[in-house]
């Protein structure tokens, strides 16, 4: 079965940064897409930022310049490097997917979340 681990997440201070890292897990024949998404208390959940399979990336207006996504396909791990941070950042972050498996099925996958938390 295949999983997504996320962790780095935790409380800092407004200019502060935090290191994300996403690590999928289990039968897996290619990672294609990747992302990170994010989500407020009482705010739809939004795209952060995407990466491709090729290295190709894209961010949220209000995050560039602040963070950058990263994966090492080797690891099949996915990171997001968040630097001056902002409490409008504060949000559960989640990783995700699109996974081939060994069965050579192709299907999205969530990590379960973890919480940012920008405040002074």
């Amino acid at each position: 079965q295949v999983q997504l681990v996320e962790s780095g997440g935790g409380l800092v201070q407004p200019g502060g940064s935090l290191r994300l890292s996403c690590a999928a897990s289990g039968s897996i024949f290619s990672i294609n897409g990747m992302g990170w998404y994010r989500q407020a208390p009482g705010k739809e959940r939004e795209l952060v930022a995407g990466i491709t399979s090729g290295g190709s990336t894209n961010y949220v207006d209000s995050v560039k310049g602040r963070f950058t996504i990263s994966r090492n396909n080797a690891r099949n791990t996915m990171y997001l490097q968040m630097n001056s941070l902002k409490p409008e950042d504060t949000a559960v972050y989640y990783c995700n997917a699109d996974i081939t498996g060994a069965g050579l099925s192709r299907n999205t996958y969530w990590g379960q979340g973890t919480q940012v938390t920008v405040s002074s």
